[in-house]
């Protein structure tokens, strides 16, 4: 399957143009043959805002607006979202097919820092679905450095994972030697979203990736904005790891 991944600037709070950049960036994608495009984590309307609760909208309203984005590049797109539901706020990935038919929401379960936990509730449960004949699953950021949560995604099929993220400088190790490990180590491939540049008081690292089961890194961008666009081809077995059924525990 071929995949996108966007780096660019956070919108840092200016929802409107953040749309319109996603909008350009899925029918770039589109017409370069891709069929999801992942972009970073809550890039509506930019992670570092002082306080997304004004921008933040409901999982019925961000699909509203998504789908005839979707639609109209006839590719997929999975983003980072300020997600509301009654008086609690969420990090959220929303997943939507190139219908404009949602296919899956995830709401970020492990918060990184004191700034997150005092904004947003943590969410509570995986977020899996099927998508051009591929078990989908969705993570943001942090998440995706914790094994044992991409050990239990692998035991329950996943084979992609797709990733927004906001990871920031000086932790420019996660997307070059962690994304990678965890791929190859669980025999799932990620595509990992990251911004690049700078919003408040963060320095973005950039270095989104795409990354086979195997662990072939089939894209990787530096720390200037760019569109990935590769096919992630079905990795030779003999190289996808074996540790989910191979793994003896000892007392």
């Amino acid at each position: 399957m071929k995949l996108a991944v966007y780096q660019g600037p956070s919108p840092a709070g200016a929802t409107e143009d953040g749309l319109a950049t996603l909008g350009r960036m899925l029918r770039a994608a589109g017409a370069a043959g891709a069929r999801m495009a992942v972009f970073p984590e809550v890039f509506l309307p930019g992670y570092n805002v002082a306080d997304p609760r004004p921008a933040a909208r409901s999982l019925a309203d961000w699909a509203a607006v998504l789908a005839p984005l979707a639609r109209a590049a006839g590719c997929g797109v999975t983003v980072g979202v300020a997600e509301r539901e009654g008086t609690q706020l969420f990090n959220t990935a929303l997943a939507l097919g190139p219908d404009g038919t949602l296919l899956s929401q995830y709401r970020k379960t492990q918060l990184y820092g004191p700034r997150e936990k005092r904004i947003y509730v943590p969410g509570s449960a995986h977020a899996m679905f099927d998508f051009e004949g591929y078990r989908i699953a969705l993570l943001i950021c942090y998440d995706i450095e914790f094994a044992p949560l991409i050990r239990d995604l692998a035991g329950r099929g996943a084979q992609i994972i797709l990733c927004p993220t906001a990871n920031m400088q000086p932790f420019a190790h996660v997307a070059r030697l962690t994304v990678p490990a965890q791929a190859v180590n669980h025999a799932v491939a990620i595509a990992y979203a990251n911004y690049c540049g700078s919003e408040g008081d963060l320095t973005y690292c950039g270095g989104s990736v795409l990354v086979g089961a195997d662990g072939a890194v089939h894209a990787r961008a530096g720390l200037a904005g760019a569109l990935l666009i590769a096919d992630l081809p079905d990795p030779d077995p003999a190289l996808l790891s074996t540790q989910l059924s191979d793994f003896r525990p000892v007392e």
